[in-house]
Order: C-alpha cells, then structure tokens, then sequence
C-alpha cells in the first residue's frame, strides 16, 4: 500500500504543480469544477445516496451551480472583492467552527444529523462550494500584475498542508501516545498533531524568506498555523462522515490513496480558510 502511495505521489505531485502554473484561468477553474464534481459524486455516499444515478446527478448538479457562478463573475480579475466570493469564504470560516464542534462533541452530535439528508448535502455544499473559491481567489490573487503571483500561493498552502500531513504522521508514529480524537479517527494523537504544526512553521518561515511572497513574516506564520489546524479539522471532518456512513474511504479512484475527498479533504478547510484570512482579515 505504501509503494503504491508513495508511486501516485511522485506522479500526482508535478501535474498538480504545472496546473498551477500553466494553465490559464479559465482552464485552472474547469480542472477545478472537474475535481469539485468528483467530490460531489463521492460526498453523496455521506449524504446517504447509495444509488450511482443519485451521485450522478449530485455531481452534475454541483458542476453546473459552479459553472453558473463563475460565469456570472467578470472575467480574468481579483475575486476578493466580489460578494459572491466573499460571503462564499465567510461562510466557509463559519462552517468549519460548526464542524469544530461536531468532531469535538461526536457521536453525540451525530443525533443532529445522522437522519438528515438535507442537512448533510448543506455541509457538503458548505465544503465544496468554498474550496472552489478559495482556490480560484488564491490563484487569482495579483493576476493582473504577475500572473505567477497566484500560483505560489497555492502551492505554498498545499505544500503547508502536505508538510502538516507528513509531519503529523512522523511524529504521531515516532512519539505518538496520547489520543487526539479516538471517537473520530483513533491513529491521530496530539503528539503528531504538534509535529505538524512545527512542520508547517519551518515550510512557513522558509516561503517567507526565499518565496516570491509578498506579506508581513508575522501575517503568514500566524494564517500558516491556523490554516494547519482547519487541515486536521477537514481530515477529521470527512474521517467523522465516513464513520457514520460506514465505508473506510471515499473513493477508490486514485490508487493507494482512496478517492478524491481523501486526497482534498484538508485542502478543503485549509484553503478557503487561508483565503479568507490572507485576503478579507489581513
């Protein structure tokens, strides 16, 4: 299994890499709307759809709501001063408080919505739909200026996020002894969780000193750790859906890695959760 991991990665990792900095904006949000769907289609198994052909529509659904969106916006500008993109990324801050104390009060808050299905495709519109704009807002971000401006961006809040993931496991496996929510996800300590947030410091300190990132030290490090801590939030988010919903992963579409809310499922709370404090607080 962690052949195949490890495999995946170095495959995944440079297309991911040149699809921020290649393609045009326009491309960059299809391959957005793309992933999104796919999302859709594997949140529906949360949402309590177990026909394909409800996914199915669940997932086109969702690309043709995006689609609408963006096509609704003026074209190739900054996005964070639009109040469609804002109110998306305010919610999404305020979502994930509410997940907070979902995980933190599970299985107990499971009572609130384990029988309704409306209210876990909300929170699946309230993962997915932000990440979008979080995504596309961050690589819009000084487009105008340096259409490369964006991009680092990004990479540099999945490489926090990958460096927070990688840290958490190391540490976890290493020093890992006292248990961080063993009603949601028994492998996660707190030993690796502090690991993580060492980790995403060091990758915040070395961005901010030898990146094209133009912002206050103290600025990123502060939206860095917070950022890592939404990631572990998402990943024990999806890791509290999956329990109820009785499957171990999401997908099986990318190979040792399950699907695609298994490979996002930090991105989707870091991301728009990064976006909303770099671009709205700070």
């Amino acid at each position: 299994m962690l052949k195949y991991r490890i495999i995946t990665a170095l495959i995944l990792i440079p297309i991911v890499i040149a699809a921020l900095f290649l393609l045009p904006p326009v491309g960059f949000a299809v391959v957005n709307i793309v992933v999104c769907m796919l999302a859709a289609w594997e949140w529906g198994q949360f949402s309590g759809f177990a026909s394909r052909s409800q996914r199915l529509w669940l997932a086109i659904l969702c690309g043709l709501l995006l689609t609408a969106m963006m096509w609704s916006l003026p074209a190739y500008q900054q996005l964070d001063h639009l109040a469609l993109v804002n109110g998306s990324l305010w919610f999404s801050l305020a979502w994930w408080i509410a997940a907070f104390v979902l995980v933190v009060a599970y299985p107990g808050s499971a009572a609130l919505w384990r029988n309704s299905r409306t209210l876990r495709l909300i929170f699946g519109l309230l993962t997915i739909i932000p990440f979008f704009w979080g995504m596309l807002s961050l690589r819009l971000y000084g487009y105008a200026e340096n259409h490369y401006n964006g991009a680092w961006w990004l990479l540099y809040v999945m490489l926090l996020v990958w460096g927070a993931d990688s840290g958490a496991y190391l540490f976890g496996k290493l020093f890992g002894k006292h248990k961080l929510a063993p009603k949601v996800s028994p492998g996660k300590t707190w030993e690796g969780l502090v690991g993580g947030l060492l980790t995403s410091a060091l990758i915040s300190w070395l961005f901010g000193r030898y990146a094209p990132l133009d912002v206050v030290p103290s600025t990123l490090l502060i939206c860095s750790i917070i950022a890592a801590l939404a990631s572990v939030l998402g990943d024990l988010t999806e890791s509290m859906f999956k329990r109820e919903a009785g499957i171990k992963d999401s997908g099986n579409l990318i190979p040792g890695h399950g699907g695609i809310m298994d490979r996002i499922d930090s991105l989707t709370a870091a991301v728009p959760v990064f976006a909303c404090l770099m671009l709205l607080v700070y």
